[in-house]
């Protein structure tokens, strides 16, 4: 049931929304644009498949700490402070990236990204819905599911290419990063403040996940397809580009990249899409797609097909994006503007947990019983899951 929420005082700046979804877009290209450097790190500094998992878990905690401890943070504080403190940290993060020459660096530049994406996660998927055009009711939750994935895809392209093509990679990636999000931390402060300060701040520091009462029938009924589809793209996010690398003969970066590439920019694009149906129907078909799409994902391995792996990635970008999107719709309406932020960083929490222990669990394993087994067995888990998630909406649900 959806209740009535109150409109915050400058909802519906056109100029505003628009600023609001390119940060959203940068922040999400920075999200995925370290990921096709790790094979060349790796190789440059000389550290073990285990070292390279534990990088990838700081972040992931790190993350998931400050959306515990900090995720309301914006609804007392407002959203500008929060959004242009974490994207000078993002900055800083990016730096660190482009100068690192030992895994000390990278653990930090990873710690100090999670942080300053768990900050943005909650503080600007809400100002994003804040300033959404009130003529056009739904579009802030479509954009808050295609924005993300889009950045995703276009991160981990823009990586492999110019990997390939530039002789000074990291500092054409990670030096211009650094740049953009040093003009977002202040050009954010050029938006309305839609948050105006409530009391409560120190209070909101305790650690603690917690989900608005008016959202909390729908949150439950969007938990098991939120689950499942964040573990898809964790599938895809941590395994993709070796599965590619050594079991399918892809030499460039650009052909790794591109397997991070096709699923979130379908899924973007399904997203996109998809936006004028029910979020039930939307929702179904996303987490009848990734059931399927990891299916065959599993299937190309076996074959050793690339094309077929992409192919697969189709499918699975479909059902990424489309499951995201009816997650989204359906709990947006149902809070007051004031409960956005602890309401995103519940979804965030959620999202991350599915993306990084499965992840990082795999991470571990490969070495031990190999990359191709891992996959089966993290491919089946999520097949699992998604199967189960379309059941549930499919049999529980009339939203």
């Amino acid at each position: 049931m959806t209740v009535a929420v109150e409109a915050p005082a400058h909802r519906g700046s056109a100029s505003g929304f628009a600023l609001s979804l390119v940060a959203l877009l940068a922040m999400m290209v920075g999200a995925s644009a370290p990921s096709p450097f790790y094979p060349v790190l790796e190789r440059e500094i000389g550290f073990s498949p285990a070292t390279l998992t534990a990088i990838f878990a700081v972040y992931a905690v790190a993350l998931l700490l400050t959306l515990l401890v900090t995720g309301s943070l914006s609804d007392h504080l407002g959203r500008r402070p929060v959004v242009s403190a974490a994207f000078a940290l993002l900055a800083l993060s990016m730096l660190v990236f482009w100068h690192a020459d030992s895994v000390t660096l990278l653990v930090l530049a990873r710690i100090v990204q999670g942080v300053a994406s768990g900050l943005l996660l909650s503080s600007l998927t809400a100002t994003v819905v804040d300033l959404g055009p009130e003529s056009r009711p739904g579009i802030a939750a479509t954009f808050n599911s295609v924005v993300p994935l889009a950045g995703l895809a276009l991160g981990a392209l823009v990586g492999g290419v110019v990997i390939d093509q530039t002789v000074s990679p990291m500092a054409d990636v990670f030096g211009a990063l650094s740049g953009v999000y040093l003009v977002l931390a202040l050009a954010v402060w050029l938006l309305p403040e839609t948050s105006p300060r409530h009391s409560g701040l120190l209070r909101s520091f305790r650690p603690t996940v917690g989900v608005p009462r008016s959202a909390r029938p729908a949150f439950v009924r969007s938990a098991p397809a939120l689950f499942a589809g964040w573990a898809t793209g964790g599938l895809y996010l941590s395994l993709g580009a070796p599965i590619v690398a050594q079991e399918l003969g892809g030499t460039t970066h650009l052909q790794q990249g591109f397997v991070v590439t096709t699923l979130a920019g379908i899924g973007a694009l399904s997203s996109f899409f998809a936006r004028k149906h029910s979020s039930r129907h939307i929702t179904l078909y996303g987490t009848t797609a990734l059931a399927l799409g990891t299916a065959l994902t599993l299937v190309a391995l076996a074959a050793g097909s690339y094309w077929g792996f992409i192919a697969a990635a189709v499918v699975a970008g479909s059902g990424f994006g489309t499951s995201f999107l009816g997650i989204m719709r359906s709990i947006t309406p149902v809070v007051a503007p004031h409960e956005r932020g602890e309401l995103f960083a519940s979804v965030f929490v959620v999202s991350y947990l599915a993306f990084g222990i499965p992840a990082v669990v795999a991470g571990i394993a490969a070495p031990h019983i190999g990359l191709a087994t891992t996959t089966y067995a993290y491919g089946g888990l999520v097949v699992a899951l998604s199967g189960a998630a379309a059941l549930l909406r499919k049999y529980r649900s009339t939203d």
